[in-house]
């Protein structure tokens, strides 16, 4: 299979390796991307990149409330971000989201479904949007968040690139509560946790990884002569520490002041000052444009320059 540019670009993006390093790799997995990225992984020239590391589309991600009870955080593209900082397309925003704080869609086709008005449906009104602004854009997804034993807290960072939600249980709902919650919301939208705890990691997932070591370990020339025992220790040494960083509880607490604490210890403190158990129940965090990328036909003109060169 001819391995092109394209091809390139998209490997690299999604891994940070080399240009020659990610032609190899393509050659080897006849043009398959995923199977592209396991093999620079095993061979330890890639990391596990995620797509949401190379956001490319622009838009914004806005929250809506109503009380501390319930919010939805929507997120709508543009393909600029001229457009994405204009007043009338953030007005527009505002308004998808106060819409589907109430709305009974359970997804994205519903809800473009739905009535906007008595005159027009939510993608009717979308489509009236672009033809006002001149520029493609899109009500990407959306996520509701209703909490009955306690509150849930927002938080939006760089005017609607990253917007995230937490559902917390407590029989105390006081101003020192809401500002704890607050501080692991700005960690959420600062570190980008996968799970609330090591308890919602899929199993497939840590099979996955541990595959992922054990390549490593086996095409390191030093470590591949370890004995086995040692080799599993290391496994699972790799293993927990991506854990924590990927579980939210398990992650050092960003504010903390000796450096050591974590989040699940951070909260354990505050429900000892409020009196009650606080409980972090789950949460939501959209960045704009996470996994989907930006055309750049310069840079593939370069990576075939090298390619062909």
């Amino acid at each position: 299979m001819a391995i092109t540019a394209k091809m390139v670009k998209e490997l690299r993006e999604e891994t940070g390796a080399g240009m020659m390093e990610c032609k190899k790799a393509l050659a080897e997995t006849n043009g398959n991307i995923e199977e592209a990225i396991e093999f620079l992984r095993k061979n330890g020239q890639a990391k596990a990149e995620k797509k949401a590391s190379r956001i490319a589309a622009e838009g914004l991600c806005l929250v809506a409330n109503d009380g501390d009870k319930k919010a939805v955080v929507v997120e709508v593209n543009s393909e600029t971000d001229f457009v994405a900082s204009n007043e009338k397309f953030q007005t527009y925003v505002k308004e998808v989201a106060a819409h589907a704080l109430n709305s009974s869609a359970a997804d994205i086709d519903g809800f473009l479904a739905e009535k906007w008005d008595d005159a027009k449906t939510v993608q009717e009104q979308l489509v009236e949007e672009i033809s006002v602004i001149g520029e493609k854009l899109s009500i990407r997804r959306f996520e509701r968040v209703c909490e009955e034993n306690g509150f849930v807290v927002s938080y939006t960072h760089g005017n609607g690139r990253i917007s995230v939600l937490v559902d917390a249980e407590c029989a105390v709902v006081n101003d020192e509560a809401k500002e704890a919650v607050h501080n692991i919301a700005m960690q959420i939208a600062a570190l980008n946790p996968k799970y609330l705890s090591d308890k919602d990691v899929d199993q497939e997932f840590i099979a996955h990884e541990t595959e992922i070591i054990k390549a490593q370990i086996e095409n390191d020339p030093k470590e591949s002569q370890k004995p086995e025992k040692v080799k599993e220790g290391m496994i699972k040494g790799r293993i927990n520490k991506e854990l924590k960083e990927v579980c939210l509880l398990d992650q050092p607490y960003v504010k903390a002041t000796d450096g050591k604490q974590n989040v699940a210890k951070y909260i354990e403190e505050v429900s000892k000052q409020i009196g009650a158990p606080l409980t972090l129940k789950k949460f939501v965090r959209f960045e704009t444009g996470e996994g989907m990328e930006k055309k750049n036909e310069d840079f593939a003109a370069e990576v075939a320059a090298q390619i062909n060169g």
